[in-house]
């Protein structure tokens, strides 16, 4: 039978597929077109399947703040040509509309779905790999930040006031967390488990040091804590030295701020999202 150049183009611009492809299909479903879609969908899945194997360390991170919620989406892929793709960025907003519409709080079939049908045209493994909302309390402030390369992203949330110098300290801790992508936000978050083999780690390096198997047990275990105390300062989000002002710490920081907005401040929810982590 006669397929029709024009049926060919409208089948493509719908599917994505090639025009031979979209041609075989219309061929086997004898013209019709919602047939071939269906057809085209089939091999495309089986196409997706055939990729699902491969990396997808490439891809965004998508944040939409929506009342008094913020939804994060981070969707990998397999290429930055891919991930920096109308139709992939335009995935990554359809997914937050509808996450929003919906009042999705998860990962839901149908937002993995919208995933699955870019995949499918465009041939390559994707993954709605994280998603996220942060609720902000009726009073507090929140900010978010999203990298240039769209790779880290941030959400700070600050309860106890919705003044304009609370909502640029969320702002200026998005970016500190940007910048330093620390381990944890507090000490308490650090497994033991970490600690103890960091405390190993500085132990065989102090054994290793002439200087050191002179010194008493008790002076010893001082400079290991010390050691210690340092190393968890690096890691952790508020006692690490502020984006802003390297002489004082976040926790400083946020005490600072308090005083100025006479509020008694306190962070709330705090999320770093760096892409592939």
């Amino acid at each position: 039978m006669e397929i029709k150049a024009a049926d060919v183009k409208s089948l493509r611009d719908k599917t994505g597929a090639g025009m031979m492809e979209c041609k075989k299909a219309l061929i086997e479903a004898n013209g019709d077109a919602s047939e071939a879609e269906k057809i085209l969908k089939e091999k495309g899945l089986a196409a997706v399947a055939k990729r699902a194997e491969r990396a997808t360390s490439e891809g965004r991170i998508f944040i939409r703040q929506n009342g008094n919620k913020i939804a994060v989406a981070e969707i990998t892929c397999e290429t930055d040509f891919v991930a920096k793709n109308a139709d992939f960025i335009a995935l990554g907003e359809k997914v937050l509309d509808v996450a929003c519409d919906k009042g999705y709080t998860k990962i839901e079939k149908e937002l993995e779905d919208l995933v699955l049908e870019l995949a499918t045209k465009i041939r390559e493994n994707m993954a709605l790999r994280k998603f996220e909302v942060v609720d902000v309390p009726a009073g507090a402030s929140a900010a978010t930040y999203v990298h240039s390369d769209f790779k880290t992203a941030a959400v700070v949330v600050v309860e106890g006031s919705d003044a304009e110098a609370v909502k640029v300290f969320a702002k200026d801790c998005c970016l500190h967390l940007a910048a330093f992508t620390p381990s944890y936000i507090e000490q308490k978050d650090v497994p033991q488990a970490y600690i103890d083999e960091q405390k190993e780690i500085f132990a065989a390096q102090m054994a290793q040091d002439e200087k050191m198997a002179s010194k008493p047990d008790n002076v010893k275990a001082g400079i290991l804590q010390g050691k210690i105390n340092k190393h968890l300062a690096e890691i952790c989000f508020v006692d690490q030295m502020f984006v802003k002002d390297d002489k004082v710490s976040v926790a400083k920081k946020l005490e600072q701020v308090s005083k100025e907005a006479g509020a008694k401040l306190s962070f709330g929810k705090i999320c770093l999202f760096v892409l592939g982590k």
